[in-house]
This record gives structure tokens, C-alpha cells and sequence, in this order.
């Protein structure tokens, strides 16, 4: 079985583009967001449960899930996002075990935002946290997704604390500057971590065919 390495980070942090660094030296990547959307494609049983549940509206014109407007109407409505988590998550948590029990490499970095809060921990050997400050998150992400800073200060307010996410960190990516200006950094610290994981990877396999 691989060895699994847990990537997170609040919004805005970067973690797509630590986990870019990390495919780039052939590592597979298994994302939440990316099963997410898997998960609810068009025409899928979930979707139609969604559409049932919140109204026509939650849809596209192209019958596609509309998150922005699903987005809006949860985080003014925690009976809503309860109901929508209670959905969603055991269905994204079985296709995230599905896909880790399937790989062969050494070692997969499994990017969930939420991993703390979902208590996805459980299912990770190791957990690197990319770690910036509060306002740049509140900068990335409000540039990134043209929200409100508003909108993403309460969806900061959702996630777990800076200080409780990096208490559960074995490795920490500062990643606060210009990625311009510091992409070299962080190439050489993802290449530095890589050699770890493959380090521990083999231990561990060796451990277990002792």
C-alpha cells in the first residue's frame, strides 16, 4: 500500500501550487476538490439529489452544479451546508479510500483542505501544511475567486485556527511570498521533502515484510 502524505492549507494558502511541484516529480496526486466535483458531475445521482433538495437554480444552464450560487447559499445557511455535508462527505470519503487503496507508487500526496476538520488524518501517514498568513490568504483567495473579502473571511471562520492546523503538521511549506518571487524555494524545498517521503516510504514497506 502507498504511503501517504496529507497536504493542507486554509484558502488561499497555495496548495494547488505545491501540489503541481509535487506531480511535476511524477508523484500522483489524489485531490478532495478534485473527487468533489467527480462526485456530482452532470447527470450524476448526487447532483439530482442537490437540484431536488435546493431548487433548479442550483443548476447551470449546461445542467452542470452551479457552485458559486451553491457556495452563497450554504454559508448563510448552516442547516443547508449540514444537510449538503452529510450528502457529500461519505461519498467523497469512499471514492478518496477507493483511490488511495488503487496506487502502486512509493508514496501519494493527498490534497484535502479540510483534512483536520473531516477528520481525514486517520487516513495519512504523514501531513505537510502550507502555511501562510491570515491576510494573505484574505488576498489570494478574495483575487483568485472575485469574492468578497467578506465571504472569505467566513469561510476562513469555518476552517480550523493557523495554530490548530500546524499543531497537526510534520512538515510546514511557508509559502506567504510572490510566487514569482520565491518559486525557485519552493521547488527546492518540495524536491527536499520528496527525498523524505521516499525515505519513509520505504522504511515503512520494509517494516511491513519483516
Amino acid at each position: 500500500m502507498t504511503y501517504v502524505v496529507g497536504l493542507t492549507g486554509g484558502i488561499g494558502s497555495g496548495k494547488s501550487t505545491i501540489a503541481n511541484l509535487f506531480a511535476e516529480l511524477n508523484v500522483p496526486i489524489i485531490d478532495a476538490d478534485v473527487v468533489a466535483r467527480q462526485i456530482v458531475k452532470k447527470g450524476s445521482p448526487l447532483l439530482a439529489r442537490i437540484a431536488d433538495h435546493f431548487g433548479p437554480a442550483v443548476l447551470t444552464p449546461e445542467g452542470e452544479l452551479n457552485r458559486p450560487f451553491l457556495r452563497h447559499l450554504i454559508f448563510q445557511n448552516d442547516a443547508e451546508k449540514n444537510w449538503l455535508n452529510q450528502l457529500l462527505h461519505p461519498a467523497i470519503r469512499e471514492e478518496m479510500n477507493a483511490q488511495l487503496n488503487a496506487q502502486t507508487a512509493p508514496y501519494t500526496l493527498f490534497v484535502v483542505p479540510l483534512l483536520i476538520e473531516n477528520k481525514l488524518t486517520e487516513l495519512c501517514d504523514r501531513i505537510l501544511v502550507i502555511d501562510v498568513q491570515p491576510e494573505t490568504q484574505l488576498t489570494r483567495a478574495s483575487r483568485r475567486d472575485h469574492s468578497q473579502r467578506a465571504l472569505i473571511r467566513k469561510i476562513m471562520d469555518s476552517q480550523v485556527s493557523r495554530e490548530t492546523r500546524l499543531s497537526f503538521a510534520d512538515d510546514v511549506i511557508n509559502n506567504d511570498g510572490e510566487l514569482a518571487d520565491h518559486h525557485r524555494e519552493l521547488r527546492q524545498n518540495v524536491l527536499k521533502l520528496h527525498r523524505t517521503y521516499l525515505d519513509l516510504a520505504e522504511r515503512k514497506n520494509h517494516e511491513r515484510h519483516l
